[in-house]
């Protein structure tokens, strides 16, 4: 799907060049960077500089990656974090401008902030949509800079990260890094999840908003991590949604999905769901089978999918089937938060973070 209000900017583009540097009349264009030919992952050849340190994000997962990667290279990003977040993210994000988002239905790309960042390339970074070559072929020409796509989801998650230590300056070995990282995740999740039994298969619903009714359907690029894991996703529908809000279920499909366990994403019914007649009789609910994904400094499991996902197969795995994901979740997630963050979580703020997001009786 193409992004709203893309065209709309880029008519507005030509209005805004003649007050960009450069774009004036009798101004001495500067001279070109060494360039690199790089082919992205839709099969298009872009010309990227040889010394790429100055990138602008598409949007959030793009944001993500590259703010684990390379923070001081970004020269702008989708939205300023949260206070919430601030602590665990890299300082430099916190005053960088903001580009809104390429896709998806949230779509306010803002070309403004891009041309006067003094990028030097636009990386999308993510999964692979409908007219994807042609729309960034697009962007690149009205904008006059490389616009390339890396695709990012789980099975081509630590090739990104290696194509993307390949092309930033300085950047390989800290590519490298992550991208093992990721193998050893996607690697265990597999090996566990044909280690399951059928016999141990749990059943799983995963829902958002704040009536708790919207679902990440079997499928879906948001529930990616419960079909990794071999996770039976109770929520099968026949027009699954990859947006963020999922696709909406009324109660009477609640009851019918009637999972082993729910998952609420943070700022849903987590917190009233047991007292609530509507979701009483669910069995999630009669067994305290129900938990809060966790969501500092993104949601664990996607909103958007993106490096996060990883964090939610360790979290998830250790819930739901400990006996194959046997490890300490809290020195888990002390691990994690340092590799992509650099962040040094305390034991006390990672149970903190894992509170509602525990077996029951283990808390």
């Amino acid at each position: 799907m193409r992004y709203k209000k893309f065209f709309a900017l880029l008519l507005a583009l030509a209005l805004l060049c003649g007050s960009l540097s450069g774009c004036a009349a009798g101004q001495t264009a500067a001279p070109a960077e060494p360039a690199v030919s790089f082919t992205d992952s839709l099969g298009r050849t872009v010309n990227i500089p040889e010394t790429l340190t100055r990138v602008a994000p598409s949007g959030a997962v793009a944001s993500m990656f590259l703010a684990t990667i390379a923070p001081e290279y970004m020269t702008t990003i989708n939205a300023t974090p949260s206070s919430s977040q601030y602590k665990y993210l890299d300082p430099r994000l916190i005053d960088l401008p903001t580009t809104g988002q390429m896709y998806g239905s949230k779509s306010t790309l803002n070309l403004e902030s891009i041309l006067t960042s003094d990028v030097q390339v636009v990386i999308d970074l993510g999964d692979k949509k409908d007219n994807m070559a042609a729309d960034l072929d697009a962007l690149q020409r009205q904008i006059g800079m490389p616009v390339i796509f890396i695709e990012a989801d789980l099975p081509h998650m630590a090739e990104a990260y290696r194509t993307l230590g390949k092309i930033l300056s300085g950047k390989e070995a800290r590519g490298e890094e992550l991208a093992a990282f990721v193998e050893e995740t996607v690697s265990m999740a597999e090996e566990n999840a044909a280690n399951i039994q059928d016999s141990e298969r749990i059943s799983v619903l995963y829902t958002s908003g704040s009536s708790g009714l919207n679902t990440n359907a079997k499928g879906s690029i948001q529930a990616q991590v419960l079909d990794l894991m071999g996770i039976e996703n109770a929520a099968v529908v026949e027009d699954v949604s990859n947006k963020g809000g999922g696709n909406p279920i009324n109660l009477e499909q609640l009851y019918r999905f009637d999972p082993d366990v729910i998952l609420f994403a943070a700022g849903s019914i987590y917190q009233t769901a047991a007292g609530d007649e509507a979701w009483q009789p669910l069995r999630a609910i009669q067994t305290g089978r129900y938990y809060e994904v966790p969501s500092m400094p993104y949601n664990w499991l996607s909103g958007p999918p993106s490096l996060n996902m990883l964090l939610g197969v360790w979290w998830l795995g250790n819930l739901l089937y400990p006996q194959y994901y046997d490890y300490d979740m809290v020195e888990k997630t002390q691990e994690m938060f340092r590799l992509f963050w650099a962040y040094d979580l305390s034991a006390d703020e990672a149970r903190a973070m894992l509170a509602n997001s525990t077996l029951k009786d283990a808390s």
